[in-house]
This record gives C-alpha cells, sequence and structure tokens, in this order.
C-alpha cells in the first residue's frame, strides 16, 4: 500500500468519524506529507524520514502546534497499520520523535489518593482489568508497555520492556509478589504462547476501562493517572526523586524495593 492509497482509507474513516474542524486540520497537512511521500509504500516510511519532514513543516510553528503535528502523524500510521493488518511498528513511536515533538503542559496535575486508587482497582470486574489497572498504578508501567507485553516477557517477578519509551531495546521492571503470582496464574489458564500478547486489547478500550470506573466514583480518570501516583506514592514512602525519574533505573536496586513493589 502506498501512502497515497493509505492517505485516502484514512480520510473516508475520517469523514464518518470525525468533526469538520478535525478534517480540515489534518486537510492541508496531509496533503503535504501526500505531495512528498505519494509514491512511498506505507513500510517503506522510517522514524528518520518522518523527522525530517516534521521539522521543515512545523520548523516556524509553536510547540503545542508541532506536537499537535505529530500527533495527527502517529494517528494516520496507526489506523493504517491496524486496519491494513500491516507487520510493522509505527514509525512515530520512536523515542526521538516523542521527545522532540513533544507537548509541554503546564496546567497543574491532580495525584490521586491512595484510597481511591485501591477502590478503582478492587471495583475491576475481572482478572484482566484488574491486572492492568495494578501494572500501572503498583508497578508504574506506562499503558503502552503494559499492552505490548508478551508471555515470554513475563518471568517469575520480572518483567521485560520491549522497546521503552526511552528508545532502548528492553529494560526490566519488576513487580511485587502477589502481582507477579497473578499475572503468572492468568498466563497459564489462558495456555498462552510465548509470542501471545497478555493483554490483546487497544489503548481505547483501555482508557474506557479506567474513565468508567472512575465516573462510577465521580472521579475523572486516565490511564496515565494510575502512573503518576505509582511515582507520587513511592516518592513518600522514600524512594529519591532519582531514581523515580530516570529512565535508566528500571532495575533490581531501583524499582525492585521502590515503585514496582507497591503493596
Amino acid at each position: 500500500m502506498t501512502i497515497e492509497e493509505a492517505i485516502e482509507l484514512f480520510r473516508k474513516h475520517q469523514n464518518v468519524t470525525v468533526k469538520k474542524s478535525t478534517l480540515k486540520s489534518y486537510g492541508k497537512f496531509l496533503e503535504r506529507f501526500k505531495a512528498r511521500f505519494s509514491l512511498r509504500e506505507v513500510v517503506s516510511v522510517t522514524a528518520d524520514d518522518i523527522g525530517k519532514f516534521l521539522e521543515e513543516c512545523a520548523e516556524t510553528l509553536s510547540r503545542a502546534t508541532r506536537h499537535l503535528r505529530y500527533a495527527q502523524l502517529k494517528a494516520f500510521f496507526n489506523y493504517v497499520i491496524e486496519t491494513s493488518d500491516l507487520n510493522i511498528k509505527n514509525p512515530c513511536n520512536a523515542g526521538v520523535l516523542f521527545k522532540t515533538f513533544k507537548n509541554v503542559c503546564h496546567r497543574p496535575r491532580k495525584i490521586l489518593d491512595k484510597e481511591t486508587v485501591d477502590e478503582i482497582i478492587f471495583n475491576s470486574q475481572n482478572v484482566r482489568d484488574r491486572l492492568i489497572l495494578e501494572l500501572q498504578a503498583r508497578c508504574g508501567l506506562r499503558i503502552g508497555e503494559v499492552l505490548n507485553l508478551c508471555a515470554s516477557d513475563v518471568s517469575g517477578r520480572k518483567l521485560i520492556i520491549q522497546e521503552p519509551k526511552s528508545g532502548r531495546d528492553a529494560e526490566v521492571a519488576f513487580m511485587p509478589e502477589h502481582i507477579a503470582t497473578r499475572l503468572t496464574e492468568y498466563i497459564q489458564t489462558k495456555q498462552m504462547s510465548p509470542e501471545d500478547r497478555v493483554f490483546p486489547l487497544c489503548y481505547t478500550a483501555v482508557r474506557n476501562l479506567v474513565t468508567g470506573l472512575g465516573k462510577k466514583m465521580n472521579v475523572k480518570i486516565s490511564p496515565h493517572d494510575l502512573r503518576r501516583h505509582s511515582a507520587t506514592y513511592a516518592s513518600r514512602n522514600g524512594v529519591p526523586l532519582e531514581i523515580i525519574s530516570n529512565e535508566q533505573a528500571r532495575a533490581p536496586c531501583a524499582l525492585g524495593t521502590g515503585m514496582n513493589c507497591l503493596p
């Protein structure tokens, strides 16, 4: 599939799913992208190609608009890859692109208290949902990291985080014993093969799960709020800030007694 064909497919989807203002926002930008890569195969476009294109398009734009253009391309590739069942990773997920086009938000963030998070987790309907919530709130994993976990990435209390946001090939995180036991039992019960995703869901499904549980308690919450809670709770329990904030800190000495071992 060429970029031109992919954009046509994406636009047909948008015509029936998004507002006119969103269509307008994507319009000229996608036209410019098509003009640049029209005959290129989708699978041939690299993170480097996208980075150069975005720098040329957004050089004089504000930080927020630069981030918007990056997010739009990411949404485009996500849709095309999923709809066309392409066996590739979204090139926009490269760590260097995320950091280059990251938005800066200065709004104060509300940190959920432990009692609220506990009740949200306890109100989850099944083992799968509870594990997803606990891996974020107790272990500090990003939702993308949770959803990308394969059965082979789980070994005792150890989790192998493949292609983390830091841009490294892999990182290691650790779980509390009770979560590790439940996760292992869940994988065994489902009779998963090593390459099977533990949680074969999309981000939207998990976001709806989290927001739905929050609404029951009259709390506005997103998946990232659970990860943020994990970091804050670890800090309040004496884990040094340099360990919590350090992307390299996923090792037994760093997270094994901190964020990833909350009760």
